[in-house]
């Protein structure tokens, strides 16, 4: 049974990497729902706060009924105020059911108005303050998540006597009310409005990243430094106590400091950290290099090369605060665990926060408290229940063969970190075939392993290889067959996001066969291009298609020729703009129409070639220079635009001006194809008119 368990949560574990490791970028730069706060006098001791919210044009918002992102109110804490019943939303919104997401969505096109009454318990002047938070949608899918600040100023009447009885028999009502209702949820820490959901606040994206870090803890349970303090510490805890209850308070105390000192990890990223940091992470060759050499070293640790551990100095003060006792003692002592299973949670951990330092607060503080959930729930467990310690299976050589499998996806996962520097400064030293082929040969390798082929210095006799290992392996090498193809050009659209682009393949069968073949790929008479694109020397584009990489060369270039542009914000390390184009622009009738019908013009924002100084621009966004490609091209989609989120889709006239909404990351083909149409025909009936 713990060879099955340990079966999962390692292959878990590799999914739950592939995931945390995208390091594309997603950040606001304007609000595209405008508001309006009033307040209504319902008696001496009762208001209403109206709030009212206008969509930009083409724009919508999402109301409270919604199933996947409801609008939320909450209240920053106060003793002056107390919100009563129920917020209520007017007038009726659109309701509809979305195929594609598989919920019933709640939407105003124009105008909502929310209203939310409070009691006044204070007959001084005060600020109701607080934040509502809503997600704002173009009709194409482009979605972003928005939480303006409100303040409203309350006046009193001075001559208002406040009856503290009746304001707490009215606060036990409400605590009742809301307790005899099972489907609402308020935030934590705060004065939240209770609106009818299960979860408000929490998004799709923040449920995935809590379930993989939930994953993740459960697989650093797993390993030979965390696995075998279980038993020691539950024992400590039932031997150094005179009764039951103290030492199962103290263990509760001890599980949940592990919770607290993960969080606080995660709550100080999310602080400290912030979005151009995240841009730095996730372009600059010197992080990633750095994160690289980071897993390869614990790789190398996880084989047996050498044991990675903090300063004894370290781990010693820290247990020697936890022999206190009490709850400072049980603090300490998840502290002394924190510290010495660093060398086996050090790079899980470590996996989450890259993924997280994001410039977003909720997503490290989500991440760690899943990961530490997991992690200490079986040290709280078995405290409470020590009778089932009989059950647990013994330490032994199988929690080495977990930290080596952690080992191998270490080493395959770095490559990510080197794969995404080599793309943006263009050093030409880990191609698409170069990545596949360290990538075969790595799980290979960790096939052999567990089959027993394959033995390093800490493993034990393997004597049989039992069915859940071999399920495993088979496992492991269908996937090394199925990327065995990508040398020779198969787009592997499941690894689409995390491979280097094609266009780096040296040798790319299927494209030879195009241009034999004369179709698809961009070798035929008919042609797009007017000049040769400047950077077509070190810049590409997908599936053999022909454009441009310099916004004012693709415009000009449109004018001549009289047709409508296809702008593509992309970026080197953005895994979604990948997957875009291995799902949806490989589709036939998608590559027609891009080859046919438009200029286009592919916008890397995160290049790092620097331009001659003649052609660079002071942002008129934030007043800098930008001397780089990607840097430029980031102004350009900022300033135009208002985002900053790849991939990002603008198809704009031979004037440069838009002709329908800009579209985003979307996997529907047919959406992709109907938004090409409506760009063509928009374009057809303005050149007519002229």
């Amino acid at each position: 049974m713990k060879n099955v368990f340990f079966s999962l949560i390692t292959f878990s574990l590799f999914f739950s990497f592939i995931t945390l490791s995208n390091n594309a970028i997603s950040q606001n730069i304007q609000k595209h729902v405008s508001w309006k706060y009033s307040i209504k006098k319902i008696s001496d001791t009762e208001v209403d706060l109206v709030f009212k919210g206008t969509a930009e044009k083409d724009w919508h918002y999402y109301t409270l009924k919604d199933e996947l992102n409801p609008f939320i109110l909450t209240f920053e804490k106060s003793k002056d105020f107390k919100p009563i019943g129920k917020i209520t939303e007017s007038p009726a919104p659109k309701k509809e059911y979305d195929s594609l997401m598989e919920a019933n969505r709640s939407y105003y096109e124009k105008v909502g108005t929310f209203t939310q009454r409070i009691k006044l318990l204070s007959n001084k002047p005060f600020n109701a303050k607080g934040t509502i938070e809503y997600q704002a949608c173009l009709l194409d899918g482009m979605c972003v998540m928005e939480s303006p600040d409100f303040s409203f100023k309350i006046e009193p009447d001075p001559s208002l006597v406040v009856d503290q009885d009746s304001v707490l028999n009215d606060s036990l009502q409400n605590v009742a009310e809301l307790n005899s209702d099972s489907s609402i949820v308020q935030k934590a820490d705060s004065v939240g409005v209770p609106v009818d959901t299960a979860v408000p606040g929490m998004s799709d994206s923040l449920w995935v990243l809590f379930f993989f870090s939930f994953l993740a803890g459960l697989a650093a349970i797993l390993t030979p430094c965390v696995f075998p303090m279980i038993p020691m510490t539950v024992s400590f805890f039932m031997h150094n106590s005179d009764n039951k209850r103290k030492a199962r308070f103290q263990a509760l105390v001890y599980g949940l400091s592990i919770i607290l000192i993960y969080t606080v990890i995660g709550t100080v990223v999310a602080i400290t950290l912030g979005a151009n940091f995240a841009n730095f992470l996730s372009t600059h060759w010197l992080p990633n290099i750095f994160f690289f050499l980071i897993f390869v070293i614990f790789a190398a640790s996880f084989f047996g090369m050498f044991e990675i551990t903090l300063p004894s100095w370290m781990v010693n003060k820290a247990d020697s605060k936890s022999e206190k006792g009490g709850i400072l003692g049980s603090f300490f002592m998840a502290f002394t665990l924190v510290l010495v299973s660093f060398s086996c949670t050090g790079p899980i951990v470590g996996a989450i926060l890259v993924k997280s330092a994001g410039g977003q607060l909720l997503e490290p503080i989500v991440g760690m408290f899943g990961f530490s959930l997991a992690f200490a729930l079986p040290f709280a467990t078995f405290a409470f229940f020590p009778s089932l310690l009989n059950s647990l299976p013994k330490s032994g050589g199988w929690l080495n063969s977990v930290k080596v499998v952690l080992g191998f996806l270490e080493l395959a996962l770095g490559l990510k970190f080197l794969s995404i520097a080599d793309q943006t400064y263009h050093w030409g030293i880990l191609d698409r075939e170069v990545y596949l082929a360290l990538w075969i040969i790595i799980f290979a390798l960790m096939g052999f392993y567990l089959l027993g082929k394959l033995k390093f210095a800490h493993d034990s006799e393997l004597k049989h290889v039992g069915v859940p290992r071999l399920m495993l392996s088979i496992i492991t090498f269908s996937f090394v067959i199925y990327m065995i193809p990508g040398m020779f050009g198969a787009p592997l659209k499941l690894l689409s996001g995390y491979m280097p682009p094609q266009s780096s393949l040296d040798f790319d069968f299927s494209r030879l066969i195009r241009e034999n073949a004369g179709s698809g790929g961009g070798t035929s008479d008919e042609t797009n291009l007017c000049e040769k694109p400047k950077y077509a020397d070190f810049l590409h584009l997908p599936h053999g298609l022909e454009g441009y990489f310099q916004y004012e060369q693709g415009l000009a270039c449109a004018k001549k020729l009289n047709k409508p542009i296809f702008v593509d914000y992309t970026g080197h390390g953005c895994v979604n703009c990948r997957e875009m184009e291995a799902n949806v622009w490989s589709d036939p009738r998608v590559l027609k129409k891009l080859k046919e019908d438009f200029v286009i013009i592919a916008m890397y924002v995160d290049d790092k070639t620097e331009l001659p100084e003649n052609e660079w621009i002071t942002s008129k966004y934030d007043g800098k220079v930008k001397s780089s490609i990607g840097k430029k091209n980031a102004d350009i989609q900022i300033s135009k635009y208002g985002v900053n989120a790849q991939p990002y889709y603008v198809l704009l006239d031979s004037k440069g001006e838009i002709l329908v909404s800009p579209k985003a990351y979307d996997l529907n083909v047919d959406g992709f194809i109907q938004f090409l149409d409506n760009g063509l025909a928009e374009f057809k009936k303005r050149s007519e008119k002229k």
